[in-house]
Formats: structure tokens, C-alpha cells, sequence
């Protein structure tokens, strides 16, 4: 009897400290903003006594912030979008590529990794900038008449954000098209399918795992990301983690930015859960 209860308990002390670490950074905190955001507004203090839900309905009876969150989930599908348009012929040349070129494609796609993200978000201000690189080389060569607005709106952020989560789309992607058999499109290929029946019929959806895990990542560090569009949408364009900090930081509002930020991550993992369902079934099919 107490080996059969030893061979049970194992699998949990295994488990045990991941259990841990997630409950104690993770799990409580959660608690701890969902409970901040049913308290009441303080007057020189974080919050008050008492709990109410008036935060939340400050929250949904302003446009304002719904509008936010609008844009904010905008900004994260054509992120997410463009990430996927860009990231997949990258992780298909990694995977297939040579040797050779494939040491050098791994640096070019870690090489923004090493950099850190503030440093990178000053540096898309200096080329999308007014007076920036790429407004005083089109204007120089004649292109343009007056600088593009490339900076302060959201495709600027897009950009921006384009290149920091862009690793985290190739990355999944590349690591699930090495996992598939080569022989198979080579036996498509003698079967008499061209390159692209061949990619569309088994390359494409034995990738699709690969895909979902990228568009995820992409999509709630897009939602999340508060470094680059605060740099590079300034005051003109914010998005609802800018609004949080905001909050929380310069007006001391805690019970309202929590209830802001649980607004976002709900709305957020409602289109993860439905993105993971229809991939999950497009991939079984």
C-alpha cells in the first residue's frame, strides 16, 4: 500500500515547486488585482474601504476606453498579422535552409533579442522621426515634398512592435516545420503535386501547431507591449497598457487601473481561447 502511495505522490513532489513558484508570482497577484479592482477610489491613498463596482462601470460607460481597448486589439491582430506574413518564409528558409546560411539566419533573427527593448524602441524614433533617417532620404531623393507621418500614430507603433515580437513568431514556426519529414513532400512530388500543392496540402497545416503558438505569443505581448507604444505613440496614440501604467503610477488610481487591466486580459484570452479552438479544429481536419 505505501508503494502504490509513493508511486502517486511521486508525480506531485515532482510538480511541487512549479506549483509554487506559479502560485506565489502568479496566481496570488491575480487574486490580489481582482480583488483591487472591486475597491473603493482612495483620497491620498491607494484605495479606500469598502468594495463596490463602480470601476467598472466608470470603465464601460466611456467611449473613451472602449475605444482603447478597440485599438489597443487592433494594433495586436495587425501585429500579430504582419508578424506571421514576415515570420513564416524566415522559419521555412531556417528549417530547409543550408547549413551555412542557417548559422547566419539564427544570428540575424536572436541578434534583436540582444538588445534590450528600450534602446530598440529609441532607435525606430531616430529612422520613423519627422527629421528622422528615412523622411530625410526620401525627401532627399526627390520622393516626398514633406516628411511622412511614420511616427506618434499607430502604424509606427505596428512597426516598432514588428520587429521586437518578430523572433517569437519565427522561432515556433521554424521549430515545427523542422519536426516534419521532408520524405513527405517528396512523396507529394512523385505523386505529381507541384511546390505549392505540396506546402498547402502538408507542409502548411503539419506547421499550423508552429503558427498557433506564434500568433499567441505575438498577439498578448502586443497587448501587453507598454515600452514602444509609449516611446513611439507618445501622447497621441495610447494603448490600454499605457493607460494602465498611467493610472496606477500618475494618478494613483489602483482600484480603477486594475479593473482596466483585468478588462484587457479577459478580453484578450476570450481571443486566444477562440483563435486556439478554430486552429485546434482547422489542424484535426
Amino acid at each position: 500500500m505505501s508503494a502504490v502511495a509513493g508511486k502517486r505522490l511521486g508525480p506531485l513532489l515532482l510538480i511541487a515547486p512549479a506549483a509554487i513558484l506559479l502560485t506565489a508570482f502568479l496566481v496570488l497577484p491575480y487574486l490580489n488585482i481582482v480583488l483591487m479592482s472591486f475597491r473603493m477610489p482612495g483620497q491620498g491613498t491607494p484605495y479606500g474601504p469598502g468594495l463596490t463596482l463602480a470601476n467598472y462601470g466608470k470603465f464601460f460607460s466611456d467611449i473613451f476606453y472602449i475605444q482603447q481597448v478597440v485599438n489597443t486589439l487592433w494594433i495586436g491582430f495587425v501585429t500579430t498579422f504582419a508578424c506571421l506574413v514576415l515570420g513564416y518564409p524566415v522559419a521555412w528558409q531556417l528549417a530547409r535552409g543550408t547549413s551555412s546560411l542557417r548559422a547566419l539566419g539564427y544570428g540575424l533573427v536572436l541578434s534583436p533579442l540582444l538588445v534590450g527593448i528600450v534602446i530598440r524602441s529609441y532607435g525606430w524614433t531616430i529612422l520613423l522621426g519627422n527629421n528622422g533617417l528615412i523622411n530625410r532620404t526620401l525627401m532627399g531623393w526627390g520622393l516626398i515634398d514633406g516628411p511622412l507621418p511614420l511616427m506618434y500614430n499607430a502604424l509606427g507603433i505596428i512597426i516598432a512592435l514588428v520587429h521586437v515580437f518578430l523572433p517569437f513568431m519565427i522561432l515556433p514556426i521554424m521549430s515545427a516545420i523542422q519536426g516534419i519529414d521532408p520524405s513527405l513532400e517528396a512523396a507529394a512530388r512523385s505523386l505529381g503535386a507541384s511546390k505549392l500543392t505540396a506546402f498547402r496540402r502538408i507542409t502548411l497545416p503539419l506547421s499550423l501547431p508552429g503558427i498557433q503558438a506564434g500568433c499567441i505569443l505575438v498577439f498578448v505581448l502586443s497587448l501587453s507591449a507598454y515600452v514602444t507604444p509609449s516611446l513611439i505613440g507618445g501622447l497621441r496614440v495610447k494603448t490600454m497598457a499605457v493607460t494602465v501604467v498611467d493610472a496606477l503610477i500618475d494618478t494613483f488610481q489602483w482600484p480603477f487601473g486594475s479593473a482596466m487591466a483585468l478588462v484587457l486580459s479577459v478580453t484578450g484570452a476570450i481571443f486566444v481561447v477562440l483563435f486556439g479552438r478554430l486552429t485546434v479544429m482547422k489542424w484535426k481536419a
